[in-house]
């Protein structure tokens, strides 16, 4: 049968769902190993360039951990109150959302990379006006534009890094913007430590300038340009990403096999928009992902990244603060570098597994711990077995890194259809970006209230709570072409197993 009607189909075209054409693949596409693939140091470098503005997050992120200790302090040239502290760390986090809905609707209708080219100007204006800042509003000015930026920023890089690569490749670049924001975290601990926290914001500038120049010599995504009806753009920039290595047209072929299977055209109406929005293909993915990046936000990890310097204080820990923010700093480092190489080894499920149940578990021993210091510290004790919060810590940040951090990123690129990627991709980061904001705004009211121990008590919970929904709703998409993960929420393919799926198309 040339044709099938299939309601569940998420694409629209004038206004109504289109018949579905089942275009012949190619029977190259069914080729295995190595043969036809692309040059992969292409792919890594384009990546690579893409991501680097993904440091930006991290550098929002770890800004404040060592910034309000020294705002705080009597000497500063601008002394705020632990209200302001609060609204400094958060405030980037607010910035955020309105990015990332902005930057979805450009990357639809401008490009991935012209997009991730003006994502650079609010931030390199947000660092330079934080760096001379006069008073607090300048901060409060500046901490938005930042987080505008990185909200900018997040989904064009994950879903230009998605486009770019082939499947076997996707997987450990699709990390790279995890690598990004936990680089950026270390950078801002490192120099916060021996610098002022305007100079830092000066020196924090330097990252989106060279992301911009970088951005200038990359190509567009070849799946863009095919939807814009652009072939030879497409097949120009196919040949920048792949190489003589590759059967360029084999792949072109199998693109637009792909755009002619899903009638993959702009939407013109916002009618049109809403209506693909509304398709399961669209809000099933959205919804795992949403639930996700809650419960992983509710795990603690932007508490301790955001208040570093103040958990360890307030944990016991008997070592130097800064030193000890640093050194995680540099684990959160390697172990995303780790979560990248075990990204394209092992499945996204069993990451999400191993930070659900390190995080919650180590949190809950950092829990109990601070109970015993608040109880040591009202009776005039001296506190005994310091090592246990700087571990305690360190195995959080390592069990949270493999997984949490990297696998709903990586899925931003992979589990939308093609249509709306840009869009539900920015309303995704959007929605994570709340989730930082309620989880960092809200921790001052919860130590408050529930103490530190609490609090912290509290994020465990959330994190070993969350193994179920991930048991019963997380897919499993390592390996699975970006046509197939389409089917499965489509409805047109049961599951993601391999031998539930009929075609390999990219």
């Amino acid at each position: 049968m040339a044709e099938e009607k299939n309601e569940t189909a998420p694409f629209i075209k004038n206004g109504n769902n289109v018949v579905i054409t089942k275009t012949p693949v190619p029977q190259t596409a069914q080729k295995t190993g190595k043969a036809g693939r692309g040059k992969a140091f292409r792919q890594v470098l384009a990546s690579f360039i893409a991501n680097i503005g993904t440091m930006n997050t991290g550098m929002a992120f770890g800004f404040s951990a060592t910034a309000l200790p020294q705002l705080k302090s009597p000497d500063s040239s601008i002394h705020i109150s632990e209200d302001q502290a609060s609204w400094i760390a958060s405030l980037s986090a607010a910035g955020t959302p309105i990015g990332c809905i902005l930057s979805g609707y450009l990357m639809d209708s401008i490009g991935r990379r012209r997009t991730l080219i003006i994502t650079e100007v609010p931030l390199i204006l947000g660092w330079i006006l934080i760096s001379v800042a006069q008073n607090v509003p300048m901060i409060y000015i500046g901490r938005l534009l930042i987080g505008f930026g990185s909200g900018m920023v997040g989904a064009p890089a994950r879903v230009y890094t998605c486009e770019v690569a082939q499947p076997h490749l996707r997987g450990m670049l699709g990390a790279l913007a995890s690598v990004g924001v936990s680089t950026g975290v270390l950078i801002q601990y490192v120099i916060g430590s021996v610098t002022s926290w305007n100079i830092l914001a000066g020196a924090s500038a330097i990252i989106p300038i060279i992301s911009l120049l970088g951005m200038l010599l990359i190509p567009e995504t070849p799946n863009f340009l095919l939807t814009q009806d652009k072939r030879e753009r497409a097949e120009s920039s196919l040949v920048k990403l792949r190489g003589s290595t590759c059967n360029l047209e084999e792949e072109i072929q199998r693109m637009i096999a792909f755009k002619e299977k899903n009638h993959v055209e702009p939407l013109k109406t916002p009618k049109d928009i809403l209506k693909a929005l509304m398709a399961p293909s669209a809000l099933k993915p959205f919804a795992i992902l949403a639930i996700y990046f809650f419960i992983y936000q509710w795990c603690g990890v932007n508490t301790i990244t955001f208040y570093a310097v103040e958990v360890f204080e307030a944990s016991g820990a008997t070592l130097d603060k800064y030193w000890l923010t640093i050194s995680m700093g540099i684990i959160r480092v390697i172990f995303t570098v780790v979560g990248c190489i075990l990204c394209r080894k092992c499945g996204r499920r069993l990451l999400t597994f191993v930070s659900a149940i390190g995080c919650g578990s180590t949190m809950i021993v950092l829990s109990v711990y601070m109970y015993h210091v608040h109880y040591w510290k009202e009776n005039g004790l001296q506190p005994t077995n310091c090592w246990i919060p700087v571990a305690s810590i360190y195995l959080f940040m390592i069990a949270c890194t493999l997984g949490y951090l990297i696998v709903p990123w990586v899925m931003i690129g992979e589990v939308y259809p093609t249509q709306v990627r840009g869009i539900v991709g920015g309303l995704t980061t959007c929605a994570a970006h709340l989730s930082v904001f309620s989880v960092v705004k809200t921790f001052p009211f919860l130590k408050a209230s529930l103490n530190d121990y609490g609090a912290f008590a509290l994020y465990g919970t959330m994190s070993l709570a969350g193994i179920v929904f991930f048991y019963i709703f997380l897919p499993e998409t390592k390996g699975r072409t970006l046509q197939e993960i389409e089917d499965y929420f489509c409805g047109r393919t049961k599951s993601l197993k391999k031998n539930d799926t009929q075609t390999e198309l990219p």
